[in-house]
């Protein structure tokens, strides 16, 4: 698609680009993807598409970029029959059958909008109590009836882009995204006052069966794509006005090449978490707030064993193993007090299911000590933690309300850091070490662990320091694997070093073909590879 087939099909386009460009002097470049280098141009003027009939025109100079969504257009006389048409469906929809799912819905809202309105010239036929709309009326009409009623209002722009991460709400008008290519960006969209913003958070709780209200002013929930919201409703706590945070959720996860290729971690990092987890290491992904920790579990996910049984637990869907045999377990905050289901009680059912890993979201309580306990029971685990280093981790685990003991530590393998930086002045997401836990050391007085990678932030390189060193490559892996020499260990992982490599150079990154790439290594070995090494 370029710019001139997407103007044809959608007029508001045509009109938006004529205007920037009259007041502009300068008409916005079409792209259909961006690319991750897009972020390092001085001045942006580009459209992107992110589904029919919405566009994001992003432009700018690098320190003052804007974002500004295109979208149909209601007239004066369009948005009376909106209204018309809105209240008709709310009022006759009951007496549909309940659809099932956004897509039913989606069929109810079309067929009572044909029910409802007639291309007859008289506005209203009496008796009918029909709205008269033409095609291309009607063609914007549907759009924002099923924005408002099934999307998200005037956010679903910013929903329907897949390069946002965050979405951040201060206020009636100040709306900030997370961007994947222009970083921290300020959007054109407003709620206009406090009355619009309490409406439309008060609406989006009540959906998500998290209702907002004074006397609960604050919520954390999934909306109904996955993403994850925070809302702080009260004025009395927010004194900029309500707010709100939303963290999108990635239909597909981002590959471990894709992380290679933002440099968070490198070839060597990635060929010895494949060793570490096709050998049922337990792993903790540790970082702080937006350091990248879930999109790291995603993407390292795929290196387990396609034939694994997976169980994961969470608060929201985020974790999306690939495995066939995948039991996805999520607590029950809402509801009485009796039919509540918290983390501790999603780990302890895991455990009596006998799975070959079991994926935790996030620790954040008591649930940590049960997921020791897994690991103590022969139970490969995986999950994300706050903490910025491993000498935290363990503090934060052997101390209240966790309070797991120090002895039983070292059932946890690796601790994989994560750390959002930035380097020459770009926003970046590291993995700034890897360490291995070695064992609780009585005369040491606490648990010993073994840097195998670092990052060295002058260089931007991850030092392999674990080389002939690695206690978990030699006493763990290479014992499991039956290597009589425990040091050819590391040759199959410069192996498979060597196979990301050549996947990175020929830019195999979409998540299900670097999945098929590691899936089929597993079953036939290099014999499966679409390439030679």
């Amino acid at each position: 698609m370029n710019l001139k087939e997407a103007a044809a099909n959608n007029p508001h386009l045509s009109r938006y680009v004529a205007e920037f460009t009259r007041k502009s002097g300068k008409a916005p470049v079409f792209y259909a993807s961006l690319s991750k280098e897009m972020g390092d141009i001085e001045f942006i003027n580009i459209i992107y598409p992110v589904g029919d009939p919405i566009f994001i025109h992003v432009f700018g100079a690098k320190e003052n970029r804007k974002y500004h969504t295109i979208e149909p257009k209601l007239n004066s006389v369009e948005k009376i029959k909106y209204k018309k048409l809105l209240s008709i469906i709310l009022e006759k929809a009951i007496q549909e059958p309940v659809p099932s799912d956004d897509t039913e819905l989606r069929q109810t809202i079309i067929k009572l909008v044909d029910k409802n309105t007639s291309s007859n010239t008289s506005f209203l036929n009496r008796g009918q109590n029909k709205v008269q709309i033409n095609q291309n009326e009607k063609k914007k009409v549907i759009y924002f009836i099923d924005r408002d009623i099934i999307g998200n209002s005037i956010l679903e722009p910013i929903m329907r882009d897949p390069y946002i991460e965050d979405v951040h709400s201060i206020g009636a008008n100040n709306i900030f995204l997370i961007h994947k290519v222009f970083d921290l960006i300020e959007t054109d969209i407003r709620f206009g006052d406090e009355t619009h913003l309490s409406n439309f958070l008060r609406n989006m709780s009540e959906r998500i069966d998290r209702p907002v209200s004074e006397a609960k002013p604050i919520v954390d929930a999934s909306m109904p794509d996955g993403s994850r919201i925070n809302i702080i409703f009260s004025n009395d706590i927010s004194r900029r006005g309500a707010s709100f945070t939303i963290r999108k959720f990635q239909d597909t996860p981002s590959s471990i090449i894709q992380l290679i290729k933002w440099g968070t971690i490198s070839t060597e990092i990635a060929a010895y978490l494949w060793l570490c987890l096709e050998y049922g290491m337990s792993a903790f992904v540790c970082g702080e707030t937006a350091s990248g920790k879930t999109t790291a579990l995603n993407a390292a996910m795929a290196f387990i064993n396609p034939a694994s049984k997976i169980f994961t637990a969470e608060d929201t869907a985020e974790v999306k193993p690939p495995h066939r045999v995948w039991q996805q377990l999520l607590t029950r905050e809402s509801g009485p007090a009796e039919s509540r289901v918290e983390m501790f009680s999603l780990l302890k059912a895991a455990l009596r299911s006998r799975p070959d890993y079991i994926i935790v979201g996030e620790i954040r309580g008591e649930e940590g000590s049960v997921a020791f306990q897994a690991m103590q029971t022969g139970h490969s685990v995986m999950a994300t933690f706050h903490a910025s280093s491993v000498k935290k981790m363990i503090q934060r685990f052997t101390g209240n309300p966790i309070n797991v003991p120090v002895t039983f530590i070292d059932n946890l393998n690796i601790c994989i850091i994560l750390q959002a930086a930035y380097v020459k002045g770009k926003f970046l997401r590291k993995c700034t070490a890897i360490e291995e836990l070695v064992g609780y050391s009585q005369e040491a007085g606490g648990v010993i662990t073994r840097a195998v990678f670092e990052w060295n932030p002058s260089t931007d390189v991850h030092l392999f320091r674990g080389l002939n060193n690695s206690y978990i490559l030699e006493n763990k892996i290479a014992e499991k694997a039956g290597y009589l020499d425990k040091r050819e260990i590391y040759e199959e992982m410069f192996l498979r070093a060597r196979i990301l490599d050549e996947m990175v150079t020929r830019d195999i990154v979409e998540y299900d073909k670097v999945l098929e790439i590691i899936s089929s290594y597993y079953s036939k070995g290099m014999d499966g590879l679409p390439f030679s090494i």
